[in-house]
């Protein structure tokens, strides 16, 4: 991991696109190269595996209960030989690669064996203040999940990292249902967090069906898109069933960028192309009968019409009282020419 990038560098890609793989590869490598390369072409910044085991998460009087369930977890898991050749791969292709950490151990692997792009906490650890300790004191680039979790305790995470210095942080507003219905998303947190926590970058972890979570989350400020993604979402996985297939997630991306493109600037900007139409569209002072050159100009000669190539409505005022110049046709424009100022 390159320690002297600072977060901001690692995602002045607006908006960073991450595409959460979690266990839609079913524990199998070859599954996994392929979600990454679809990935890759659809334009996605990053891809994340989850790096737990069934140790890692787990009490062993769970999977006494469980029995089954340590069985799923064995078999959909990545390995570390398994997620540093899925590193490997994601440097060849240049894509980002991230993981879930669970434990110490699997943080210093991503770390210093993956070279991973940043560290993700999950919303689960967002209380698990010695974990977080450990991880602010690494000074990785680090994005934290926020699902759960109270205002309060949001402040007391993001106050571990400013206490070790840590200054490449990433919150990621984030509601823990699967999938999560639009109604309850409560996207104005994206700007609240903004306010609270200044230093930090704030972006959305998506667990909604379609793009337009996502898309009103761009609108709002998010800088980080975090997505569930799969090949196929009719076969049955962990949380396989509310991930977003390649043709969706490509849109996504697209609509995201576009939203990006479309906000712009809080400065009032007018474009050369606005510039032109002015002269097109606004309106201008225009004889509202014959005129004869010598008269004094009054009022009552115009009225306002296309095109904007005269005198301006906000400027007449000042030609009222001066001598017409020329004979003006009725409906033809009066442009300041037309008009002298009597001595």
């Amino acid at each position: 991991m390159n320690k002297n990038a600072s977060a901001g560098s690692i995602f002045e890609n607006r908006p960073y696109i991450v595409a959460e793989l979690n266990t839609s590869h079913f524990g199998k490598v070859e599954t996994a190269q392929e979600m990454v390369l679809k990935c890759k072409e659809i334009g996605a910044d990053c891809v994340k595996f989850q790096s737990w085991t069934e140790e890692s998460l787990y009490a062993d009087s769970y999977f006494k209960e469980n029995p089954i369930a340590k069985r799923f977890f064995k078999k959909y898991s990545m390995g570390p030989e398994e997620l540093w050749e899925l590193s490997r791969y994601c440097r060849s292709i240049e894509i980002g690669f991230s993981s879930t950490p669970y434990s110490i151990d699997e943080v210093d692997f991503l770390i210093e064996q993956c070279d991973a792009d940043f560290i993700k906490i999950a919303s689960m650890d967002l209380n698990n203040i010695p974990y977080l300790e450990y991880i602010a004191n690494k000074h990785a680039t680090t994005i934290l999940s926020t699902g759960m979790g109270t205002i309060q305790e949001i402040e007391k995470a993001v106050a571990v990292f400013e206490k070790e210095g840590h200054d490449r942080l990433c919150l990621l507003h984030c509601v823990s249902v699967y999938p999560c219905p639009p109604e309850i998303c409560n996207l104005n947190n994206i700007p609240m967090l903004a306010e609270r926590f200044p230093d930090a970058i704030i972006g959305y972890s998506d667990h909604t069906k379609g793009p337009e979570a996502a898309v009103a989350a761009i609108a709002l400020g998010a800088r980080v898109i975090e997505k569930h993604f799969t090949l196929d979402s009719s076969q049955i996985g962990m949380d396989n069933h509310m991930a977003t297939e390649p043709d969706e997630f490509s849109q996504m991306i697209s609509f995201c960028r576009k939203t990006v493109d479309a906000l712009g600037s809080s400065g009032r900007q007018l474009t050369e192309s606005e510039l032109k139409q002015r002269a097109q569209m606004r309106r201008s002072a225009v004889a509202a009968r014959d005129l004869k050159g010598g008269d004094s100009f009054r009022r009552d000669d115009i009225v306002f019409k296309r095109p904007g190539t005269g005198i301006p409505p906000d400027r007449i005022e000042t030609y009222f009282g001066m001598v017409l110049s020329k004979d003006i046709a009725k409906g033809e424009v009066v442009k300041e020419t037309d008009i002298q100022r009597q001595d």
